[in-house]
């Protein structure tokens, strides 16, 4: 051929905070390692490479000398390093000093660790932003890589999205790259021919064109069978070898290369957006499974290419709409970040800012705030990684602040972003935060001496595709078309499925039949004979110097008589222990069956050092055993691999129900079904007093003497 078209290879690498440490190391084994190990053997050929923070902090602890080898290529110009936000969050999602901050510090690493010129940057899941590009350039970024969806949908056609353009926003300038859609279908699933065919396609069509791949590292190698493909039976190796075979007319380059040495096809603004997928897993359940119905009638339409640019989905912003567990991550992250930069701009510097500035940055990576073909939100222990590392950052607030006595505060704002106020009880051992505003019901209980949240619930709720958990379960293939693999991890899936009418929270306050059993309430089939779970209580705050209360009260039913119901939550400073009360008033005479159900999130169960105890501390089940008590006073609930144990005391003799929470929802490996968390209900037969009064205190006491005990080794550095 007598012109060339330059090639684009970028890998973006990236294990979110949390994960466990043997994915890591089998990622690391089956996909990033044996890449290194092919691509050294081929000086000609040249990549860029994005590793989130994460998972560079991980590879500089355990394989120092990747990161070494990694270095040797960037000095030798075969490797450009692309920089990003430190822990990959969505950049919409934090607040603009955060996503500088990240990007800067991130930056000034991999010059630190690598040697790099940074002058790129990865955008987490593509997710984008117009105004993002004043914050990009701010940040010392010079260019990035969109889809080429982005480009298409801001009316671009397929025959203008070879090579890169400039977008402006307030003056400033950015370059973006549009990365082929159709390059990350064909690498690596198809052959590499049909790859090589493709660019020779392009060139002739489109003379000095430059393609761009730009896709996730763990396809060559991590996702499901693809080890194999890829290295064992040679797929990759036979890919470098085409390439060199066609450096006549094929260029290896790196992005910063082309930035220097080609002008940019003009200027554009790109919507916000994301790539077509996750445009598509945003939308509300029904409306996704009829969106893809409808996809799957009109794409053998052969007007179909031309429609398809003009076809989008949703908002990346509505995964806080339609998970309101991934709100209260990111409303629990804002409240941080507010606190950290008031104390920033209020003069506060040295170690523990530093340290609770990283320890937030952490607590910003986006993986637990989504959800879509992998686990993200509906996966425990990556929400708990979150919270930990946010009330991690809140504690270090709190020594920074020289908050190191025994203290007690009560405060009252719109803390998760809905208009109406929530209330914060917060000591020096315990963060509960309240909503009066939905049912009164407590939905965050921080415990900071193992910076653990034991409300970081999940409620089981509809999803498109559990329409082909069904389908599968059947025999049927009307759902998926037939070339969609559906996996089970477990059998009897479609049995499982079961939704919530409300929060899987704590002090939800039901009022049963009186005949109702645990297994109509575990099956969802007990009526709700109250009208309390989402009704609005009036919130009192009352303050002492050392013992703080919240009164929320509400005028309800129960079979249309008229109740008014108060509960309390008090918390004392230097206390682990949270008083909760109960008051019920104008009773009728007969008999009303009311229940009082708590959640405790991140207390697995299925293993004998996770367990029920009664009185005397006997054991009485795993936590994952429904248990039917009667005439009881006191249920622990013990994690020792954690080191919590949670106790439950009350005034009076009740039955106590326990059953756990499971979800089916999809992750890389299938369908499967997760504990999300534990139940423990204390409900009682209440008969009222001659005034037609009737109350119960509980106490809820938390002691992690085991955990605090233990001489922590950590596990990388975390100051950068």
């Amino acid at each position: 051929m007598s012109h060339s078209i330059r090639f684009i290879f970028v890998l973006h690498d990236h294990q979110p905070v949390g994960n466990f440490d043997h994915v890591f190391e089998q990622s690391y084994q089956d996909s990033y390692l044996p890449f290194l190990d092919v691509f050294e053997r081929y000086p000609t050929l040249k990549a860029g490479l994005h590793t989130s923070g994460s998972l560079i902090e991980w590879l500089d602890v355990h394989h120092g000398e990747y990161l070494d080898r990694v270095a040797a290529l960037v000095a030798a110009g075969r490797i450009e390093i692309i920089g990003g936000a430190f822990y990959e969050p969505i950049l919409s999602m934090i607040p603009r000093h955060d996503r500088i901050g990240q990007i800067q510090r991130y930056t000034k690493f991999l010059e630190r660790r690598l040697s790099a010129r940074v002058r790129g940057m990865w955008i987490p899941e593509r997710v984008w932003e117009q105004n993002m590009t004043s914050d990009l350039v701010a940040a010392g970024i010079q260019y990035t890589m969109l889809d080429d969806f982005h480009f298409k949908n801001a009316g671009l056609s397929e025959d203008q999205l070879h090579g890169y353009y400039l977008t402006e926003d307030d003056g400033n300038l950015l370059a973006v790259f549009p990365d082929s859609e159709r390059l990350r279908y064909l690498i690596p699933f198809a052959s590499p021919q049909e790859t090589i065919d493709y660019l020779g396609r392009l060139n002739d069509q489109h003379p000095g064109a430059i393609a761009v791949f730009g896709d996730d590292g763990e396809k060559l190698g991590a996702w499901p069978e693809t080890k194999k493909h890829v290295y064992d039976d040679g797929w990759l190796t036979r890919f470098f070898d085409l390439l060199v075979a066609n450096q006549s007319w094929i260029q290896s380059v790196t992005p910063a290369e082309v930035l220097d040495s080609v002008p940019p096809l003009g200027k554009v603004y790109l919507p916000e957006g994301s790539y077509r997928e996750m445009t598509e897993w945003v939308l509300p359940s029904e409306q996704l499974a009829e969106y893809a119905a409808v996809r799957r009638e009109l794409e053998h339409d052969p007007r179909w290419p031309r429609i398809a640019r003009f076809v989008r989905g949703g908002f990346w912003r509505n995964f806080r709409v339609k998970y309101p567990e991934a709100n209260e991550m990111y409303c629990r992250m804002m409240m941080i970040s507010r606190r950290l930069q008031t104390a920033l701009e209020g003069g506060a510097r040295g170690d523990l800012i530093e340290q609770a500035r990283t320890h937030l940055y952490r607590g910003q990576c986006n993986c637990s705030y989504w959800h879509g073909a992998f686990g993200g939100v509906y996966l425990p222990h990556l929400r708990n990684a979150i919270y930990k590392e946010l009330i991690t950052s809140d504690n270090l607030l709190n020594r920074a602040l020289r908050k190191d006595e025994a203290w007690v505060e009560l405060t009252a704002d719109d803390y998760n972003f809905d208009g109406r106020p929530e209330v914060q009880l917060a000591s020096d051992k315990l963060v509960a935060l309240a909503a009066p505003g939905q049912g009164g019901m407590l939905y965050e209980l921080d415990v900071r001496s193992i910076a653990h949240n034991l409300l970081a619930t999940m409620s089981r709720r509809p999803e498109a595709y559990h329409r082909k958990v069904q389908a599968g379960a059947d025999g049927r293939n009307d759902v998926a078309g037939v070339s969609d693999k559906v996996v089970f991890k477990q059998e009897g899936l479609e049995g499982r499925l079961q939704y919530d009418a409300y929060p899987r929270k704590s002090l939800i306050d039901h009022f049963y039949d009186p005949a109702t059993t645990l297994d109509a309430v575990v099956s969802g089939e007990a009526i709700e004979h109250g009208d309390f779970l989402s009704r609005p209580y009036e919130a009192r705050l009352r303050r002492n110097p050392n013992r703080m209360q919240l009164q929320l009260s509400t005028q309800g039913t129960v079979d249309g008589t008229p109740i008014r119901l108060t509960k309390s939550l008090t918390l004392e400073a230097g206390s682990s222990t949270l008083e909760i009360a109960y008051l019920l008033e104008n009773l009728p005479s007969h008999p009303l069956h009311f229940a009082v159900e708590f959640n405790f999130a991140g207390l697995p169960s299925g293993a004998d050092d996770r367990y029920f105890y009664g009185r005397d501390r006997h054991h009485i089940g795993q936590l994952g055993t429904r248990l039917d008590l009667v005439d009881s006073r006191e249920l622990g609930l013990v994690d020792e691999w954690l080191g919590i144990d949670v106790n439950l005391s009350l005034s009076r003799p009740t039955g106590l129900w326990t059953y756990p929470v499971e979800t089916v929802s999809q992750s890389e490996g299938g369908f499967e079904l997760v504990h999300q968390s534990v139940v423990v209900a204390p409900h009682w037969l209440v008969t009222p007093d001659a005034d037609g009064r009737w109350q119960v205190v509980m106490h809820l006491a938390i002691d992690t003497r085991a955990s605090e005990s233990r001489v922590e080794q950590p596990a990388v550095a975390l100051t950068h």
